[in-house]
């Protein structure tokens, strides 16, 4: 049985086999009923101690994932148990067996030792104010680290006072929306449309922009209050923007008095050169910045920030107060701890170089016989197919879900394709998600 154990500088033997235990019983490596190694033999295969694999088991038992008996051993728990397994037919058919739906990172490399360090550390040194109701743009700790970190990463102008702590890119998208009352949002097409609801919702009005091989194109854009890019990797397509747009979304905010909305999106993850500064950095004045831990750390712990011109301030700080008041503040004082301790740096990093392999291998398995872009950076790529209905009916049969460019336009579809992300996938399983993908496209073809 390979459970697909990788191991983790920052995460001890135990940790590391009881995550290992845990991925396979949720992916469904190991099904309802299987009979695990006794504690001795698999101690010796691993060549730990068997009081290790003993204190997994026994986690896992604990947890519900497995049931103990004595003389039995010990089996995975019935489906029931194990809350996040669904039991009837059309349930399991929901759940993909190989995922490489674009928007998640790889969350079982979370740093759950390093992460556990920083709560310690910060639950340990932060004074008793920092348990009553918070500040609404968020705890001035992280908001100070978070000005140094952005400055030397992401070439971000991020005074402390000028940060406002948010639950991610969608809350600061719906936040902005409510300030501007009613204002015209430009946004990118194609774009993410749970984005465009976000902004509808919140009163705001949505018109096209269209992308091209350069990016975002403002020629001929008028009459918008806020222009929404992507410039870092643009989604769906995996453009960088180009440095010629570059300049002209910065000329064209001044000359229209307009707001630039930089959803930073994979902004760490470039893969052939150092990662391209924010576009925040060259018109301050004009660019409400976003950034999110979602896809450096995971998107459970809702922890995002937006760096904003000085006249938008106090009205996003208003309307924060009267969102939700304030965002919880233990997470962002580990955060700060994190990023200061840097071990968010060396996380990174890691999650860099191993991105890199799964975007090298995707090139390397379907570059020669299809069409991949979007390959500069991210945890995305975009193949281009003839016929997206065909390619994901056979994806579907074959249990592969993968996104679907169609999706993405604003109105009719100028294109087709597949969105991939190889970041999705936990470590063991993405080789054979891959060679999935390659399957399907041939019998699509």
């Amino acid at each position: 049985m390979d459970l697909h154990l990788e191991a983790d500088p920052g995460e001890g033997l135990r940790a590391g086999l009881e995550r290992a235990l845990r991925d396979a019983v949720r992916e469904g490596r190991l099904v309802e009923g299987a009979r695990l190694p006794a504690t001795r033999e698999l101690a010796r295969e691993l060549d730990v101690s068997r009081g290790t694999v003993k204190a997994a088991y026994d986690q896992l038992v604990a947890e519900g994932y497995l049931t103990a008996r004595q003389g039995s051993g010990t089996v995975v728990a019935p489906l029931s148990i194990v809350g996040s397994a669904p039991r009837d037919d059309q349930a399991r058919a929901r759940v993909p067996l190989y995922d490489l739906r674009p928007g998640s990172p790889d969350v079982g490399v979370f740093p759950s030792a390093a992460w556990l360090r920083a709560v310690r550390r910060a639950v340990a040194d932060a004074p008793s104010s920092a348990y009553d109701y918070g500040d609404p743009r968020g705890h001035i700790a992280l908001r100070t680290t978070l000005s140094d970190y952005l400055g030397r990463a992401r070439g971000v102008v991020a005074p402390p006072e000028r940060i406002v702590v948010v639950s991610g890119a969608v809350q600061g998208l719906s936040l902005l929306a409510r300030v501007l009352d009613g204002g015209t949002f430009g946004m990118e097409d194609p774009g993410l449309p749970f984005h465009r609801d976000v902004v509808r919702r919140a009163g705001g009005r949505v018109v096209a922009v269209p992308v091209d091989e350069w990016g975002v194109d403002v020629d001929g854009v008028q009459k918008v209050d806020a222009l929404v890019v992507t410039p870092a990797h643009q989604y769906p397509t995996g453009v960088t923007l180009h440095p010629a747009r570059r300049r002209a979304v910065g000329e064209w905010a001044r000359a229209c008095g307009a707001l630039v909305v930089e959803d930073d999106y994979d902004g760490e993850f470039r893969y052939d050169r150092q990662p391209v500064g924010a576009l925040q950095g060259m018109t301050p004045g004009q660019v409400v910045y976003l950034g999110t831990a979602s896809k450096t750390l995971g998107p459970a712990l809702r922890l995002g920030w937006m760096v904003l011109p000085p006249h938008l301030v106090d009205a996003v700080v208003d309307a924060k107060l009267h969102s939700d008041h304030s965002t919880e503040v233990v997470g962002q004082l580990a955060l700060a701890d994190l990023i200061t301790s840097h071990a968010y740096d060396r996380h990174v990093r890691a999650c860099r170089l191993r991105y890199r392999r799964r975007r090298d291998r995707l090139v390397a398995r379907l570059g020669e016989r299809w069409r991949v872009r979007g390959i500069a950076a991210g945890l995305h790529a975009l193949v281009e197919v003839d016929s997206e209905e065909r390619v994901l009916a056979l994806a579907e049969a074959e249990g592969l879900a993968v996104g679907r460019l169609g999706d993405h336009w604003h109105g009719e579809a100028k294109g087709q394709g597949l969105v991939v992300g190889y970041g999705t996938p936990r470590e063991g399983t993405y080789p054979e998600a891959l060679e999935m993908l390659a399957r399907v496209l041939e019998l699509g073809h």
